[in-house]
């Protein structure tokens, strides 16, 4: 059994991994901790876990006590403080799987100017491996650290990656136009995210800088081996969670080219659902699963490919995810754990 240690677990993202864990197999969360609920039994802030973690209450952050009783623990803190964690548990032999951005970026000049901070630990960065599962599976069977990776970068870089790497669309002018439940901001209290600001209402924020821009472009240049620069605007859903990504790019070959590269790439992928030419996902068919559902359709009026991509931002786009990589990690089931069905209803 897999002994996990959660720092931060009082946000959504740490409420998500002790519920899929909590139906977890090969897994079981010992060490819980939130600096802001310390001693606060774990029930008492969400009523859901009671039964699976009656007796547990939120610990001191520790990353000696975090080491001591875990083989592997997940860091869900601010950016800077996660890598600072997270350093001080690999120094102690244990397995990091962070969910911050901190490790996400191999230039550290980027992550820096868009993070508005000096990178506390440039060498440990070196060795993370970025865990978008069906890209890097093979470099996160052997890592110590794996940098999890955004929400919208995930639904975003899945919807590109194969039509880049297989030159089926251009380089220039891709646009990224994605939706957000407002889960996504996480449990902050913000009056932009109060219920009469977000409810009945629809709105784009951070327009041309927002933070996972960088993410998107780095990780798709790997794809493209050329440097891709794209237009990246995220809007505010009324809902709690779920992320739509509508991505316009200009084809250089057909749509049957589009099909065969997305086969490819995630043909026989458990979480990866690529529909055929035409169809296109909704929200619904995705929300509680830790399944991305890709929907394609070529334009001939215009010459472009239009791409729907959909997940659950707290489940594929974060939590989920990490316990994929964590599964990947430690020669377990790569299902294990995770919902393949979604909330349809």
């Amino acid at each position: 059994m897999i002994k996990v240690g959660i720092i931060g677990a009082n946000g959504y993202t740490g409420y998500e991994l002790m519920r899929l864990l909590a139906n977890h197999s090969g897994a079981k969360v010992v060490y819980a901790a939130s600096r802001s609920m310390a001693n606060t039994p774990v029930a008492e802030l969400y009523p859901a876990l009671g039964g699976a973690y009656a007796d547990m209450r939120f610990s001191v952050p520790s990353a000696e006590d975090a080491a001591s009783y875990s083989d592997v623990v997940f860091t869900a803190l601010p950016h800077g403080l996660s890598a600072e964690m997270g350093a001080r548990i690999i120094r102690m032999g244990k397995k990091v799987i962070d969910l911050s951005a901190d490790f996400r970026y191999d230039n550290l000049a980027v992550f820096e100017k868009t993070y508005d901070i000096t990178h506390p630990c440039p060498q440990l960065n070196n060795t993370a491996v970025y865990g978008l599962t069906e890209l890097n599976r093979k470099k996160i069977k052997s890592a110590s650290l794996i940098a999890n990776p955004g929400c919208y970068p995930t639904a975003s870089i899945l919807a590109l990656y194969p039509l880049l790497a297989e030159k089926v669309i251009k380089l220039d002018g891709i646009i990224i136009d994605a939706k957000s439940g407002q889960s996504g901001a996480g449990r902050k209290a913000d009056e932009a995210f109060s219920l009469c600001e977000s409810a009945l209402n629809f709105k784009a924020y951070a327009v041309a800088n927002h933070r996972h821009t960088g993410e998107i472009e780095e990780k798709l240049s790997l794809a493209a081996g050329a440097d891709i620069t794209l237009s990246f605007t995220p809007h505010l859903l009324p809902i709690s969670r779920g992320i739509l990504a509508t991505v316009y790019a200009d084809l250089s070959l057909d749509e049957k080219a589009a099909q065969a590269a997305y086969k490819k790439f995630y043909g026989g992928e458990p979480f990866v659902s690529v529909l055929t030419a035409g169809a296109l996902p909704e929200l619904k068919s995705v929300t509680g699963s830790n399944i991305c559902r890709i929907g394609f359709k070529a334009d001939k009026r215009t010459g472009k490919i239009i791409i729907v991509s959909v997940i659950d931002n707290l489940i594929k786009g974060a939590s989920g995810a990490a316990i994929q990589n964590m599964n990947v990690l430690f020669g377990l089931k790569e299902t294990e754990g995770l919902p393949l069905v979604g909330n349809q209803i």
